[in-house]
């Protein structure tokens, strides 16, 4: 019987006396190497939370007014076919959704030059949702973060920083908060909190659980300034997102995970944060 080449290879150095004194049976019967990955994982899902930050995908998702609702197309079903299948018509940026730098940047990457490395981020979530509900146009401050800071700790470069407001929880026809007048009112992230953010703690992303960046209430002076900024940092850009009061203020993780889709620049995507218990 032919020995296979390691085995062979082996007995040769043997017989040709490169082993004295060597556990010969030690290097030809070594013990399997331990999946340390894989038992990681088993932990990850036996000791900790793991939480869904993701609006359901359906026609009622909130989204920003610019868009129409989603619509499904049957192509196949189970009467005249082995399978369903549904063809839908969406835009990039409607309900959870992830913004790429070239949404805002003409220069900016898109989503299919994103690296798989950046779906994971140290989650830091700011709960300002008190303030929230008693000023529904408030902005999030490089001061409410210091403030923050001094509780928890100073935010880690290439952390993903979510300003919970507790806006998920309205319904989608509630999520404008149009007055009288027409109009809306909904909070946001002040221009200068996110530049000191990308400045002073590098972050990696920003995320919250309204359609839009910018307070409604300032858009006519600034437009989508904040926007505008964190794209064109070369910074992901999260909107509509949910459950933020489920996770801790430190501690967790976050994938943000979407398409990689040939020059998108954003699209419905699946976040949730792996928390600890």
């Amino acid at each position: 019987m032919t020995l296979k080449p390691q085995i062979d290879a082996t007995f040769w150095r043997f017989y040709n006396h490169e082993y004295k004194n060597v556990d010969i049976w030690g290097d030809l019967f070594m013990p399997a190497k331990s999946h340390v990955l894989w038992d990681q994982l088993k932990d990850l899902k036996s000791k900790y939370r793991w939480v869904d930050l993701t609006h359901t995908l359906s026609p009622e998702t909130p989204h920003w007014y610019g868009f129409q609702p989603l619509d499904a197309k049957k192509l196949f079903d189970f009467d005249t076919a082995p399978m369903k299948v549904f063809e839908y018509t969406v835009a990039g940026q409607y309900g959870t959704h992830a913004d790429v730098p070239g949404h805002f940047d003409p220069n900016g990457r898109l989503m299919h030059e994103i690296r798989a490395d950046e779906f994971a981020y140290p989650l830091c979530v700011i709960d300002r949702s008190a303030a929230v509900a008693s000023n529904h146009d408030y902005a999030l401050t490089e001061q409410d973060v210091l403030d923050w800071e001094a509780v928890n700790g100073e935010i880690p470069e290439g952390a993903f920083v979510a300003f919970r407001s507790d806006w998920s929880k309205r319904s989608a026809a509630e999520y404008d908060n149009k007055d009288s007048d027409g109009n809306a009112h909904y909070p946001g992230w002040d221009l200068d909190c996110v530049k000191w953010l990308c400045g002073a703690r590098k972050v990696g992303a920003i995320g919250h659980e309204t359609s839009d960046t910018d307070p409604a209430n300032r858009q006519a002076e600034i437009g989508f300034a904040a926007e505008d900024y964190i794209l064109r940092q070369d910074k992901l850009n999260v909107e509509v997102m949910c459950n933020l009061d489920q996770v801790p203020p430190t501690g967790a993780i976050i994938f943000v995970v979407f398409p990689r889709l040939k020059d998108g620049t954003g699209f419905p995507t699946r976040c949730f944060a792996i928390c600890p218990k």
